[in-house]
């Protein structure tokens, strides 16, 4: 798991971070979606990357392991229960990544990148451009985002107790239409890059410099309710109709 960064040799962890207790699609990371279970298309997308030759796994649950596997991964340690709740912060489980597999390896990593298994319209070539961002700048983690549905400038609203209603975040000036208002993003959850210290160190996302990639809407798509892998389902038989199946990959050896 190597990348080049300043004419250096960089160590790339890459992992796909996936719980077995799913509560809004129960065990929807290993749901068939188009003809391959969701986490498959993670682990697809990750070998494809130029910078990723292994994608590791981290679950609590033996089936989503042996699922992943199945399709070019590996699953070197369990996660452990108290990091697989749903009020369990992801960041501890990405720390927990790192550490076991520095344990388990031997050495050092320089950077994490999470490949979330609910995003399966992303492409290689975002995990690609998240990586490269990052190396190339100060960003101690780079997140992925795309165009917001809408605008709390705009056509958001805050309600109050006593159903008075307002725009949730007053704009500067008089916004009368859409394309006057601030540009805003939603952030996704397609891929996440980040330095190991600020991983090991930072308590949140934002607590450092931070740097987006930003990817079309269609590739955005993050599974948290069936009407979610409903429309996943409908925007990749559209890819698959017009590109075909894409061949399956194997770990490096």
């Amino acid at each position: 798991m190597a990348g080049q960064g300043g004419g250096s040799v960089t160590r790339i962890l890459s992992c796909t971070f996936a719980r077995g207790g799913s509560k809004g699609v129960p065990g929807k990371n290993i749901r068939m979606l188009c003809g391959r279970p969701l986490i498959a298309w993670a682990v697809q997308a990750a070998l494809g990357s130029r910078y990723i030759s292994r994608q590791i796994v981290s679950t609590d649950c033996e089936s989503i392991a042996g699922t992943a596997c199945a399709w070019g991964a590996e699953a070197p340690f369990r996660r452990p229960a108290e990091l697989a709740t749903d009020t369990a912060a992801e960041r501890l489980a990405w720390r927990h990544a790192i550490q076991t597999m520095e344990q388990l390896e031997q050495t050092r990593y320089d950077v994490l990148v999470s490949i979330p298994a609910t995003c399966p319209l992303r492409e290689s070539e975002d995990i690609d451009r998240c990586i490269e961002l990052l190396l190339s700048t100060d960003a101690d983690i780079v997140v992925t985002a795309t165009e917001a549905a809408a605008n709390p400038y705009f056509n958001m609203i805050t309600m109050d107790s006593t159903g008075s209603a307002r725009i949730a975040v007053q704009p500067p000036g008089n916004v009368v239409r859409r394309q006057d208002a601030p540009d805003v993003y939603e952030l996704t959850a397609v891929a996440y890059a980040a330095r190991r210290d600020s991983v090991m160190n930072l308590d949140s996302i934002f607590a450092g410099r931070v740097r987006a990639v930003l990817v079309p809407r269609e590739r955005a798509v993050d599974i948290d309710t069936p009407l979610d892998f409903e429309l996943a389902e409908f925007l990749m038989q559209r890819r698959l109709t017009s590109e075909g199946m894409p061949q399956v990959l194997r770990r490096a050896a």
